[in-house]
């Protein structure tokens, strides 16, 4: 995250002007801190990364193709940015929950795999394969799924046979039986879900055929993971 420290009424004058500007983008990195840089006195601290990887891991999630990313980094064989690094802990604390399960291994027929991912608790892959993605808390996937590449918030539940490429679902979606998604970006776009500049597809509750009522979590605001 960015943590800035700032006297209010430097601030606001700053704010005032930045308003006043018809050349701005108003965009606080881009042109409010610039400014304060140019005309008053401004201290950083120099953040020491502790992760002892080659290079620093700075990444701004601003934006839903960021925010991807910056998810899909955390599934690497070697991510920059290592959760699992005992001497440089990164913990929150989760709610209660139940291990993740991974049920069905019938050879050649429907098998509950998870590969290059992050599971979390409660989660159930129930015959389905899940590749390369991150699985929030309470996550369903049933038999004969197919999920590469793709971000599941929350509750999310998955429907046999359901095929999800690069996607982000929204926390308390259910994907009916036998959908395609991220395979076609105009059909994406015909099922009213949002596709990204990259190609990323977000299946947010209102755009999903149903829902399980939970509130939407794509709220992406400008921040960054440090």
């Amino acid at each position: 995250m960015g943590v800035y420290l700032f006297s209010t009424p430097v601030l606001l004058e700053a704010l005032r002007c930045d308003s006043e500007n018809s050349d701005s983008s108003h965009d606080f990195g881009r042109d409010i801190l610039p400014s304060l840089i140019r005309d008053r006195r401004v201290v950083a601290y120099d953040f020491a990364d502790e992760n002892r990887k080659q290079v620093r891991y700075w990444r701004d999630v601003g934006t839903l193709d960021a925010y991807y990313q910056a998810n899909m980094d955390l599934v690497a064989v070697t991510p920059a940015f290592n959760l699992y690094d005992s001497h440089w802990p990164i913990r929150s604390v989760p709610p209660a929950g139940p291990p993740a399960k991974f049920v069905f291994g019938e050879k050649g027929r429907r098998m509950g795999i998870a590969i290059d991912s992050l599971v979390s608790h409660g989660c159930i892959i129930s015959g389905g394969r899940v590749i390369g993605s991150v699985l929030s808390p309470g996550v369903r996937v049933n038999s004969f799924c197919d999920i590469e590449d793709s971000i599941l918030l929350p509750n999310v539940s998955v429907g046999r046979r359901s095929r999800i490429r690069r996607a982000i679902i929204d926390q308390g979606v259910q994907i009916p039986e036998n959908s395609d998604i991220g395979l076609d970006p105009d059909a994406d776009r015909r099922a009213g879900y949002l596709v990204t500049e990259t190609g990323i597809v977000v299946v947010h509750e209102t755009a999903a055929p149903t829902r399980l009522g939970a509130s939407s979590s794509l709220e992406i605001k400008a921040t960054a993971v440090a």
